[in-house]
């Protein structure tokens, strides 16, 4: 729901096999006490749907390259998610610049690695808190409890080779799909 207003939002739900689109309510928007969510499933074929998040606009029915590359959006994890007022952010709109997108994510991670290997860990309450006022963007990254105590650079390396296998991931599935 947008914090903007008391207007429950349906979610774009896509069945890549129908290549059809469907609204839909999410179950905690009619059961206000409910924790668990219904999985999704096309009133057509029966699959899983795709949830393409507020702002999807769904590509006509014989739009197969469009429809494929939605699909492939969807593969490496973009989507459409937004509270609806203020969109989703920036979108590629064709297989290269997904590959050009996850590039420059994964080089922006490998920059903040960099960080890590090569910062100098405070040893005292006085240099932790000059590391938090200098540092403060990279320690948040890591840990949001970064103020409160020292994060070390294991912790910061190790979440950024995680976060930078993830973007490697989406990327050998985009260029593997490229390949076919």
């Amino acid at each position: 729901m947008c914090r903007y207003s008391m207007m429950v939002y349906k979610g774009h739900y896509a069945c890549f096999n129908c290549q059809k689109t469907f609204k839909r309510r999410l179950l905690a928007d009619v059961n206000r006490d409910s924790k668990t969510s219904v999985e999704a499933k096309c009133p057509e074929c029966g699959n899983l749907m795709a949830n393409m998040g507020l702002d999807f606009k769904s590509p006509a029915k014989n739009d197969d390259k469009q429809w494929a590359h939605i699909k492939d959006l969807y593969t490496v994890g973009i989507t459409f998610h937004s509270c609806g007022c203020s969109g989703p952010g920036y979108i590629p709109q064709d297989r290269k610049a997904i590959i050009n997108y996850l590039e420059k994510i994964r080089s922006e991670y490998m920059h903040a690695l960099v960080f890590w290997r090569y910062r100098i860990e405070p040893e005292n309450k006085k240099e932790r808190e000059l590391d938090y006022q200098k540092n403060s963007s990279h320690l948040w990254a890591v840990s949001r409890n970064a103020f409160k105590e020292t994060v070390t650079n294991q912790e910061g390396i190790n979440y950024w080779l995680k976060r930078i296998n993830e973007v490697e991931e989406r990327l050998n599935i985009i260029k593997a799909d490229q390949q076919k």
